[in-house]
């Protein structure tokens, strides 16, 4: 079976999203031009954002899936909750407790969710 390395979001504007990523993963682009960018998001997997307006087959509403990271701490969920929305990320949940941990959800420029949790 083949290995999961490449996460694509479908984004209108890949200059913002490539900002606003940079910031949640402290890394910069790997690849970048005005209708696609590629930043790696962790070990072994890539994050790919491609200008809405050119993704063929034509994309979906965004925000039916997420992007989930664990965090080693409650404090550290309300922590990344905050900086995420001082890069610009509009805030769907506040750190809450939830049956399978304490977790916080954000929105990116597009509407894409990010989650941070802890597991229970």
């Amino acid at each position: 079976m083949a290995d999961l390395n490449f996460i694509l979001f479908y984004v209108e504007d890949v200059a913002a999203s490539e900002a606003f990523y940079a910031k949640v993963f402290g890394r910069t682009a790997i690849d970048s031009s005005p209708s696609f960018a590629m930043i790696p998001a962790a070990p072994g997997i890539t994050l790919g954002l491609w200008r809405r307006d050119g993704v063929a087959p034509p994309a979906g509403a965004p925000g039916g899936g997420e992007i989930a990271i664990t965090a080693e701490s409650e404090a550290d969920v309300a922590v990344t909750i905050a900086r995420w929305q001082s890069f610009g990320a509009r805030i769907a949940q506040p750190p809450t407790r939830m049956d399978f941990g304490f977790t916080g959800v954000a929105l990116d420029p597009d509407g894409h969710r990010l989650r941070v949790f802890v597991p229970a």
